[in-house]
């Protein structure tokens, strides 16, 4: 189940900048939608999980970091894929793997295994591939937005690793204060960046409510079952397995956006599905290995008296 709600969420921000794309080419800009989606979620998720707003009370630093890093995770991603190649920013993105690793090191005392490093260094080289330009010499940010999709994948792997790393909140209440932020890193944007005024895109947003309203439970029920996932998972495996979002991604900007794709693109896409499959499966079989060794004896050689009865 854990590893289903990671690739839910995965394939759900696969597609979810679509519908914004939709609302900013009508004339509604990105941060005003992304504000209000995240109005509805917290509304949803506030009156549905109403019971932990208690948790609020009793771990309010925590839940605060997490719902400040989701923020700044989710804003940065959406400014970005608006106004850059959808698959570019995703990928920049999910170089969260290579932040993961010395977060959870740093943060959970988490050591990666060396089959986990090795899961890590071929999901991180079916990155390189798919962005990978020659003649643009290495695959890196080309522009401000590209940077800005980085930034967000730095912040995203924090927000995970902040909320492996708080065990006391449930799933839900991480949800909600995911919302709750990324609505308040949302407003402060929209008011900074947008310089229509609001007679420019009332008639979108009138034209477009129920699209918001539809994105905004899909984000909170997607964080719901990532919270879930990253909850009981290690914080390396899911960054793995989180990467599935790209080849989403690739398909989406391909079909829904025209994007072009290059066949080193799907290639390197392969390659991350593999990495996602063995850090998905491979560290199920891991865990029945574990609990094995537990349930069974310890092999210890029975003594001469032993032998002779």
């Amino acid at each position: 189940m854990s590893v289903a709600g990671l690739l839910i969420a995965a394939t759900s921000w696969g597609v979810i900048w679509y519908p914004y794309r939709v609302m900013q080419v009508a004339g509604l800009p990105a941060p005003i939608a992304t504000f209000f989606s995240y109005v509805v979620a917290v509304l949803v998720a506030g009156t549905v999980f109403r019971h932990t707003w208690r948790e609020f009370r009793q771990f309010p630093a925590s839940l605060f970091v997490i719902g400040l890093s989701a923020g700044m995770a989710n804003v940065a991603y959406l400014v970005a894929i608006m106004e850059a190649e959808v698959v570019r920013v995703v990928l920049l993105f999910y170089l969260a793997p290579l932040w993961t690793v010395p977060m959870a090191r740093i943060l959970l005392g988490e050591r990666i295994t060396r089959s986990g490093a090795a899961t890590v260094i071929v999901a991180m080289t079916g990155a390189a591939v798919m962005l990978w330009r020659p003649d643009l010499g290495m695959p890196m940010p080309r522009s401000g937005y590209e940077w800005l999709g980085m930034f967000g994948g730095f912040c995203f792997a924090l927000c995970n690793v902040l909320v492996r790393r708080e065990n006391r909140a449930t799933p839900e209440a991480k949800s909600v204060a995911g919302a709750i932020g990324v609505a308040m890193v949302a407003l402060p944007v929209a008011l900074t960046v947008v310089v229509q005024p609001v007679s420019a895109w009332s008639a979108a947003f009138v034209s477009y409510w129920w699209l918001i309203a539809i994105v905004g439970v899909v984000l909170i029920s997607s964080s719901v079952a990532m919270q879930y996932g990253l909850s009981t998972l290690s914080a390396n495996r899911a960054a793995v397995i989180l990467l599935f979002e790209l080849i989403i991604a690739a398909i989406a900007a391909h079909y829904l956006a025209g994007e072009t794709s290059r066949p080193q693109e799907w290639i390197g896409g392969t390659i991350l599905a593999i990495a996602g499959l063995v850090a998905a499966f491979g560290g199920q079989a891991q865990a029945r290995e574990q609990e094995q060794q537990v349930m069974r004896p310890n092999n210890v050689h029975p003594s001469r008296g032993d032998q002779a009865r």
